[in-house]
């Protein structure tokens, strides 16, 4: 009676799930098939882009809230294989957007990229609900087990389903306006919202489900989730007037040479996710190769665009620290919390919903404290506030493991240290990551747009590996994460990324006048000489 109760439960949670899922589903919808071309003040083609979003990011921020605890609880990798694995898979998600925007742009279109990302995420995702053996230790046994190779395979589709879904449907938000369009700027906080509105219901929901009744419940409801963002996506096709189609006349026989493409790329990342040390080695040998182009052609511009360049790669080279503390959320942070936290009966994946709940509540906030301080002519430049960005991520670590130490090492850490820990890292992603974006557009010659966006990202991915790495050392030598040995790490993390916030700080005069911001509105347009 008890295992039919608790099946009972499931069903009843995944029924209310699937509810509410229905629910935004049909507003999606409603919007998107309404014949008024704008919907409050906007294109309705963007709440049609808004509702598929969030069911991207419902299915993916809601799997990774699951990822690291599969890996450790199901197929009992050790806490630092598990972190690596996270980390490889992590870094791959921001590299792929490098392939899919570069197809969308010069033959696919961003329409059809992101209709075929999205198959590949809803495949991804469903496979995930595929568990296989359980508890089996022996590395050899596991690997034979089929069920393990069907879990690479859907990370593998998770990845290059966000390349091509990633980067171009924000494009295609663009697209819905004229440049000159004032709405631009709020319609790209519309999205925003979206983002983090899927990430954290997916968080609490697929969280959920997955910790408390079955895995298998958690990433199918991942799996729905993107399949409703599919369905709002075909629905509002007409919404979108236009945008997002292929930029000449696409055969088929091209198109499908294209989808192969996006195949094999599928295939490669299962192989590459397996061997993390191969990611490594990529990213530091492509790392080299793109500094060195984007160096060249640095310096084959005239002095105001090349300073800003050299602006550009400043900032670039502080986002592998930054993303590397941040993203220990999805990885040792979340095996803290669920070890060592006094967080009651709430299961630990539903912690990492506190970083989207907090955007959602302090990103307006942020919005509005910046054009005040730029009224007043006190607003920190862009470098500075990379630098306050990594003040708040040092003091994350720091106030976390302070709180630790405080209580006892063998006594639960108070769950107050987890929101104060979230509210800094948040703070400090609000300080770079918008900013940061901002910097890449403003900053780069036009022709050079697309490539510094691209380093933008690549940059990001090598963060997510720094994570990867630093969550492997949380591990120990017996790849077991201990307290002592993560509040160690954390703390000198910490003091690491305070020290280079203050470096940062000292030097941000200078890379702010590199940016010549007086001259940057009227310069006329430069290519290289």
């Amino acid at each position: 009676m008890k295992d039919m109760a608790l099946w009972n439960e499931g069903d009843w949670i995944a029924g209310i799930a699937v509810v509410v899922l229905g629910i935004f589903l049909a507003i999606g919808a409603k919007i998107s098939i309404q014949k008024e071309p704008e919907f409050a003040g906007h294109p309705k083609g963007l709440y049609m882009l808004f509702f598929a979003e969030m069911w991207e990011r419902f299915s993916y921020y809601g799997m990774r809230a699951l990822l690291i605890f599969y890996l450790t609880k199901h197929w009992l990798f050790s806490d630092g294989n598990a972190n690596l694995i996270y980390g490889a898979y992590t870094s791959l998600v921001y590299i792929t957007p490098v392939l899919g925007g570069y197809l969308a742009d010069r033959y696919l279109g961003q329409r059809k990229a992101v209709l075929f990302g999205g198959l590949l995420l809803a495949i991804g995702h469903s496979l995930m609900a595929v568990e296989g053996m359980h508890g089996v230790t022996d590395p050899l046994v596991k690997q034979a087990d089929p069920a393990i190779n069907v879990f690479w395979g859907a990370l593998a589709f998770i990845i290059v389903g966000s390349g091509f879904l990633k980067a171009n449907i924000s494009v295609m938000v663009g697209q819905l306006y004229k440049l000159t369009d004032v709405r631009r700027d709020g319609a790209y906080t519309v999205f925003y919202m979206g983002i983090n509105v899927g990430a954290a219901i997916g968080t609490i929901l697929v969280g959920y489900l997955g910790e408390t009744i079955g895995w298998g419940y958690g990433f199918g409801l991942a799996g729905i989730g993107m399949l409703l963002g599919l369905v709002v996506f075909v629905l509002g096709k007409g919404a979108l007037n236009g945008a997002g189609e292929a930029p000449a006349p696409l055969t088929k026989s091209r198109e499908m040479t294209l989808y192969g493409i996006g195949i094999a790329a599928v295939a490669v990342c299962w192989a590459l996710v397996q061997y993390q040390s191969v990611i490594q080695n990529l990213l530091l040998v492509s790392g080299i190769a793109l500094l060195g182009y984007v160096l060249y052609e640095t310096f084959k511009l005239p002095k105001e665009p090349r300073e800003r360049m050299f602006a550009v790669l400043f900032l670039i080279s502080l986002n592998p620290l930054f993303w590397g503390l941040f993203e220990q959320a999805g990885g040792s942070m979340s095996l803290f919390t669920d070890r060592y936290v006094d967080r009651g009966a709430t299961p630990a994946s539903l912690f990492q919903s506190i970083n989207p709940i907090y955007i959602i509540l302090l990103a307006p906030l942020f919005a509005a404290l910046w054009q005040w301080l730029g009224k007043r002519g006190m607003e920190p430049s862009a470098p500075a506030k990379f630098g306050l960005a990594l003040a708040q991520m040092g003091l994350a670590n720091l106030v976390l493991v302070w709180g630790a130490q405080a209580f006892g090492l063998a006594a639960m850490t108070p769950v107050l240290f987890v929101f104060l820990y979230y509210l800094l890292a948040t703070t400090g992603e609000l300080c770079l990551s918008p900013v940061g974006l901002s910097a890449m557009n403003r900053l780069a010659p036009s022709y050079l747009a697309s490539l510094i966006m691209g380093a933008w990202f690549y940059m990001t991915a090598v963060g997510n590996f720094v994570a990867g790495k630093i969550g492997e050392a949380t591990g120990g030598h017996g790849g077991e994460m201990s307290k002592e040995k993560l509040l160690e790490i954390y703390t000198m993390f910490g003091w690491i990324s305070i020290g280079a916030a203050v470096a940062v700080l000292l030097v941000s005069p200078i890379v702010k006048r590199w940016m010549h911001l007086d001259t940057l509105e009227d310069r006329p347009e430069t290519k290289a000489e």
